[in-house]
């Protein structure tokens, strides 16, 4: 590992430190100034706090022995939420893989009667009917509407933490936007019955 720093280059200006080479330290440093805006975006894209958990430490963790080629002069929010993009896709991938039985679930975390619906009992146990839009809507398509609606970034960031050009994270934004739209129709009109 200290091979490793022994090559890093200059420290960029929003380290806080002096101008040398780059040292856990200014890591530690950077990541603490941008970590509640990552983790919100990690708890966006994972749905469930203790899967963010593991999104941000796994991520961190790459990030760091990564430090050594971050460029200097560029913000490292947007390398470090690239590099969690990718670490998130590449946990999808991998889960995919598994395969998930609703016996494995420990006794009482069904609701009563939900045996014979287990698909309505799991959407259910999902807290508000916007976040089960946003965690159905595809990867990509939610990483590009957390990125832009959800934590305001401007369309050129959000392309590039995503490794897409801005023509793609447009359609997948007007995309992800409609199928919300869609799916969200009924919950809203619900809302508005109640106003009426």
């Amino acid at each position: 590992m200290k091979d490793a720093w022994a090559r890093a280059r200059p420290v960029p200006e929003d380290a806080g430190g002096a101008a040398g080479e780059a040292t856990p330290r200014d890591f530690a440093a950077l990541l603490s100034r941008h970590w509640p805006q990552a983790y919100r975006f990690a708890y966006r894209l994972a749905g469930r706090a203790d899967e963010a958990e593991e999104l941000m430490q796994q991520a961190a963790e790459e990030a760091f022995l990564a430090f050594s080629r971050f460029r200097p002069g560029t913000r490292f929010d947007r390398w470090f939420m690239r590099i969690l993009y990718t670490t998130f896709l590449d946990r999808t991938r991998r889960e995919r893989r598994k395969v998930f039985s609703l016996d494995d679930l420990p006794e009482g975390a069904l609701p009563a009667g939900a045996q014979g619906d287990p698909e309505a009992a799991l959407l259910q146990a999902l807290d508000g009917p916007v976040r089960r839009a946003l965690a159905a809507l595809p990867a990509e398509y939610r990483a590009a509407v957390v990125l832009v609606d959800l934590e305001g970034l401007p369309y050129d960031d959000a392309a590039a933490i995503l490794h897409c050009p801005v023509g793609t994270l447009r359609s997948r934004l007007h995309r992800g936007r409609l199928a919300l739209r869609e799916w969200l129709r009924p919950y809203v009109d619900a809302l508005r019955r109640e106003e009426a």
